[in-house]
C-alpha cells in the first residue's frame, strides 16, 4: 500500500536512477561514497558499483540508486547505455580545474543532446574545498548563468566538498527532487511563465474549490484547500499573510471575496520561481494529475468492456449536465458557442479536445463559426463512440462530478437487435462508401450544413459528419456518418470485425455514369459478403447522387433491380446542388432503426442458407423416423411381452 501511494504521489514514480557522469578526477567516486557512507573514503575504485540510498534517506521517502561512470573513450558505449536509462544526469566539473568547467558546453551538454538524454541534468562543482587556492572570484551563478541560457535541460547547479562534507546530500536530493517535481512540466524557462497545460490544470482546482462560485477563494475555501492539499490547517494569520504577498505584488489577485484565480495562478508562479515545486505538484497530484498534467489513468475506470458489436453512449444524466454546460458558456446567449467561448469551456482540459481530426470539421457550425446546442451534443456523441475514455476524460475536465459510470451506457449487441427488429439505440453510425467522385463527400456536407460546392476534392483522411436526425414524430437520434474511400475499402475489410461498429451501410454512385454505379455495386456485393461471411451483416441503402445530371438509363435500371434481387429498400436518388435530398438522412435512420430490414443478400449467402434449410429439413425427418423406430420397437416389446405372458 505505501508503494502504491508512493506511485501515485510522484507520478507514478517508485524509485529514480541517477546516473554521475564527467571528467576523469572531478570527484564523481568520491561524491558517492561519501554521501552512501557519510565519510570521506581513503581509497576509491575507478568505477563503483550501483549505489542505493533508502526510501528514508531523503523526506520523500523514494530510493535513489546511483550509477557511476568511467569518462575512458572505450567505456563510451556503456556511458551512453546508462545515460539513457537514467531518470537524472549529475554532471561533474572539479572547481579547481577550470578546464573541466570549459568541457560542460564543449563536450559534456552537448553529447548528452547527440545522445538524446531527455532528463533533468544537475551541474555540480566538486572539490569546493580547494577553489580558494585559485583566483577566480566569480559566483557560482556567474559562472554558470551563460552555460545555463544555453542549455536549459540544466535544472540546478551545486558546489560541494565530499572531503568537507559540506553539500554532499544536498546533490542528489536536488537530482531526486528534479524527478518527482520535475519542472518542465509546469514552467517555461525562456518565458519564466507557468505553462499552458499547467494553467488549465491549476484553473480547474481552484474551480473545483470555489465551492460558492463567486470567482474567488474564502478564507475559509482556502483553508478546506490547505487541508486537502497537505493535512494541515492556516493559520488566520497566515490568511492574512500570502493574501498580504499576492496583493502587494499583484492587486488584483485578491478582491473583498478572497484570493482570485489571477492571485492563485501567481502564487504558484513565485512557488516555482523559489525552487518550491513540490508545492505545486503536491497539489497538482492530489487532484488527480500525472507527470503529463492529465488525470491519471487509475482515474479513468475500466467500464467500457463491450462486445465489437457494442458501443457506447451518453446517459440522460451526461446530457443534461452538457446542456448545461452549454448555457452556462453561451455568455452573449446567441444559441451557439463561439470559438472563445467553447476555448473557455475546454480551458480546464489539457487541450480542446476537438481542435484536430477527426472531430475538427465534422459538426454542423454557424457562419461566424460556432456550435449549436445540437452541434456540441454531436461532437460528445461522436467522441464518446470512438474513444470513451476520452470523452470521460474530458466530461471530468469540465466538471462532471457524478459517478463515472453514470455518465455512459453500453448498447446491446446488434445481433438482439435485430432479433427484436427494433433498434432502441440513440446514435447510429453509417458508413459512406462508393467510388471516387461518386458524391461521398457532398452528401457529408449536405448533412452538416454546408454549401454545395462544384469543384471536386478527393478526400484525403478518414472523414466524419454528425448531426442530430428528426424523425417523424418528433423523436431525435444521432447519426454519424463515415466516409470510406475506395481505395480504404480492401483495408477496412481486412479485419473480420469491421463491419461490426457500423449500423448501416450507405453506397454512393454518381447517377450519370454507368462505371460509377458499376463499381458501387461490386463494393455492395463485397461488403454484403464480408457480412454474410462473418456475421456482423448490416443494413444497406443505395444512394444515386447527382439527380440534377442526366442519368445514365442502363445505371438506374440496372440499381433498382439489384435492390430487388438482394432485398434491399429501392434507391434513393438525390441531388445536393439542388438541394433535394430527398429525405435520405431520416431514411438513414429509419432503416438502422429496424436492422432485420435491408440486409442485402448475395447469391452465394441465398444458395447457403437453402443448403442450411434443406439440411436442417432432413435432420428433421432423421429424428422423426428415429423417433418412430424407437416408438415401434418400444411396441414390438410390449406385444412380445404380452404374448409370452399368455403364452
Amino acid at each position: 500500500m505505501a508503494n502504491s501511494a508512493s506511485a501515485a504521489n510522484f507520478g507514478g514514480r517508485t524509485s529514480v536512477r541517477v546516473v554521475v557522469v564527467g571528467d576523469r578526477g572531478t570527484g564523481k567516486s568520491s561524491l558517492i561514497v561519501t554521501v552512501a557512507a557519510e565519510s570521506f573514503p581513503d581509497n576509491v575504485p575507478p568505477v563503483l558499483p550501483p549505489t542505493r540510498l533508502p526510501s528514508d534517506f531523503y523526506p520523500d521517502r523514494v530510493p535513489v540508486t546511483i550509477i557511476d561512470t568511467s569518462s575512458s573513450p572505450d567505456d563510451r558505449p556503456k556511458l551512453a547505455a546508462e545515460c539513457r536509462l537514467a531518470d537524472a544526469v549529475v554532471l561533474t566539473y572539479a572547481c579547481d580545474q577550470p578546464a573541466t568547467l570549459d568541457r560542460l558546453s564543449s563536450y559534456w551538454l552537448p553529447e548528452l543532446r547527440r545522445l538524446e538524454v531527455k532528463v533533468p541534468v544537475i551541474v555540480v562543482g566538486c572539490k569546493l574545498d580547494l577553489r580558494e587556492n585559485h583566483e577566480d572570484e566569480r559566483t557560482l551563478e556567474q559562472v554558470m548563468s551563460p552555460i545555463m541560457q544555453q542549455f536549459r535541460e540544466i535544472e540546478t547547479c551545486i558546489e560541494c566538498s565530499a572531503l568537507k562534507q559540506i553539500q554532499v546530500p544536498e546533490v542528489f536530493y536536488y537530482a531526486q527532487k528534479a524527478v518527482l517535481h520535475p519542472t518542465a512540466p509546469l514552467f517555461d524557462q525562456e518565458t519564466q511563465t507557468l505553462k499552458p497545460r499547467c494553467v488549465k490544470a491549476l484553473k480547474r482546482i481552484f474551480i473545483l474549490c470555489d465551492n460558492d462560485r463567486d470567482g474567488a477563494l474564502s478564507d475559509a475555501e482556502l483553508n478546506d484547500f490547505q487541508v486537502r492539499c497537505f493535512n494541515a490547517p492556516l493559520q488566520p494569520s497566515e490568511i492574512v499573510g500570502v493574501k498580504k504577498v499576492v496583493q502587494e505584488k499583484l492587486p488584483d489577485g485578491v478582491n473583498e471575496r478572497g484570493l482570485t484565480l489571477t492571485g492563485f495562478l501567481f502564487l504558484h508562479a513565485l512557488f516555482i520561481e523559489k525552487g518550491r515545486l513540490e508545492t505545486t505538484w503536491t497539489v497538482l497530484r492530489k487532484f488527480g494529475y500525472d507527470n503529463d498534467i492529465k488525470l491519471r489513468d487509475d482515474l479513468i475506470p475500466a467500464i467500457f468492456k463491450r462486445a465489437p458489436d457494442q458501443s457506447v453512449e451518453l446517459t440522460s444524466e451526461a446530457l443534461d449536465f452538457l446542456r448545461g454546460t452549454f448555457d452556462m458558456f453561451d455568455v452573449d446567449r446567441d444559441g451557439f458557442l463561439r470559438p472563445a467561448e467553447l476555448e473557455d469551456l475546454f480551458s480546464t482540459a489539457p487541450e480542446s479536445p476537438w481542435s484536430d481530426i477527426p472531430y475538427r470539421d465534422a459538426a454542423e457550425k454557424s457562419a461566424l463559426g460556432g456550435l449549436s446546442l445540437d452541434g456540441f451534443l454531436s461532437e460528445w456523441a461522436l467522441m464518446t463512440l470512438l474513444d470513451p475514455a476520452s470523452s470521460l476524460a474530458n466530461l471530468i475536465y469540465i466538471g462532471y462530478a457524478g459517478d463515472p459510470a453514470s455518465a455512459f451506457h453500453i448498447t446491446k449487441r446488434r445481433r438482439f437487435d435485430r432479433k427484436r427488429q427494433q433498434s432502441p439505440r440513440n446514435v447510429f453510425q453509417c458508413y459512406v462508401l462508393g467510388p471516387k467522385s461518386a458524391g461521398k463527400s457532398t452528401l457529408l456536407n449536405s448533412f452538416i450544413g454546408r454549401p454545395f460546392l462544384d469543384r471536386y476534392a478527393a478526400t484525403s483522411h478518414e472523414r466524419f459528419a454528425v448531426n442530430v436526425v428528426e424523425q417523424l414524430g418528433g423523436a431525435k437520434k444521432t447519426l454519424i456518418m463515415r466516409e470510406v474511400t475506395e481505395n480504404e475499402v480492401q483495408k477496412l475489410l481486412a479485419n473480420k470485425e469491421s463491419l461490426a461498429a457500423c449500423d448501416i451501410a450507405v453506397f454512393v454512385y454518381d447517377s450519370s455514369d454507368e462505371s460509377s454505379w458499376k463499381k458501387a455495386k461490386e463494393l455492395l456485393l463485397t461488403v454484403a459478403a464480408h457480412g454474410e461471411n462473418t456475421g456482423y451483416e448490416v443494413p444497406c441503402l443505395i444512394v444515386p447522387a447527382k439527380d440534377d445530371m442526366e442519368p445514365s438509363s442502363q445505371a438506374v435500371q440496372d440499381s433498382t433491380r439489384v435492390s430487388q434481387d438482394m432485398g434491399v429498400e429501392a434507391p434513393i436518388p438525390v441531388s445536393m446542388k439542388l438541394g433535394d435530398s430527398n429525405n435520405v438522412f431520416r431514411r438513414i435512420v429509419n432503416a438502422a432503426q429496424h436492422p432485420h430490414m435491408s440486409i442485402p443478400e448475395t447469391e452465394a449467402g441465398r444458395n447457403r442458407k437453402q443448403y442450411q434449410r434443406l439440411v436442417s429439413r432432413s435432420l428433421m425427418f432423421v429424428s422423426v423416423g428415429a423417433a418412430v423406430a424407437i416408438v415401434g420397437f418400444a411396441a414390438y416389446r410390449v406385444y412380445a411381452t404380452r404374448k409370452n405372458v399368455s403364452g
